[in-house]
């Protein structure tokens, strides 16, 4: 939104997800987006389904990143230049709900964002525009989920504001994706994150830096009798070593690793 904002471009309407509880306390929060349109005055609504007329706003063209939900037909119908959406993988590879952790998970060393124009299947529709980076932060290092999320966030509003007045003046032909390329990435649940120390290190580590916020990737240990979970909160791969720095154990604050092995 940023990038649109700085290139020119403010929306008419967002919609966006209801309020949700969030954080140990479980108290009633409002998702980002609705913060961003508060503080930009502009009209936003967070619809639980999709019961909704456009009709007073006389919206021309949408744009969907990272929303969650596939929209019915009656909606991309109502837009006359269609419904763009900005998706961090390089179509068709990556489609599906995990995108972003997949790719780390694969360990992929070319990553991209692509903007392209919806139809009713997941991520399907006709490409209108692409760009490859580079996976690797600055030091070299895999990235985790939050830092290539935001990496991609943002060369993905910088590639929709280039493309967006490309498309509104039909100057881009859209391209169909090829099916037989495409590769599908499941909703990522809770028992992803469970690792055993056992286990390869660096798939271990590829799958900490995947799951950095949510579910995060931890493991169960015994103390006194009692079985109790630890997610790693921060952990390094070097010379063929999985080196954890840090933990949380479950219903405690974060310690050190050599803390938490010493009790």
């Amino acid at each position: 939104m940023a990038e649109l904002k700085r290139a020119g471009f403010l929306p008419a309407l967002i919609i966006t997800s209801p309020d949700k509880p969030k954080g140990r306390g479980l108290k009633i929060a409002p998702p980002p987006v609705k913060l961003w349109a508060l503080a930009n005055k502009i009209d936003f609504i967070q619809p639980e389904n999709f019961n909704l007329q456009f009709t007073t706003y006389n919206l021309q063209l949408g744009i969907v990143a990272s929303y969650g939900k596939i929209l019915p037909a009656k909606i991309l119908a109502s837009f006359p230049k269609g419904v763009l959406n900005v998706h961090p993988s390089l179509l068709p590879k990556y489609r599906g709900a995990s995108p972003i952790q997949t790719q780390i998970l694969n360990n992929e060393k070319k990553v991209g964002v692509t903007i392209m124009l919806m139809d009713e299947k997941m991520d399907h529709g006709p490409i209108l525009a692409s760009r490859e980076l580079e996976a690797s932060s600055l030091n070299n290092q895999i990235p985790n989920n939050k830092e290539l999320s935001k990496k991609l966030a943002t060369e993905g509003g910088k590639l929709l504001a280039e493309t967006l007045p490309k498309w509104l003046a039909d100057e881009i032909k859209p391209i169909p994706q090829d099916d037989n390329q495409a590769t599908f990435c499941p909703k990522i649940t809770k028992k992803d994150g469970l690792i055993d120390l056992n286990d390869n290190p660096f798939q271990n580590f590829l799958k900490i830096q995947a799951f950095v916020g949510w579910p995060g990737a931890y493991f169960f240990t015994e103390r006194n009798g009692k079985k109790i979970r630890a997610i790693i909160k921060i952990a390094q791969f070097e010379n063929g070593e999985l080196k954890i720095k840090s933990v949380r154990p479950e219903g405690k604050k974060e310690i050190s690793y050599s803390q938490f092995i010493s009790k």
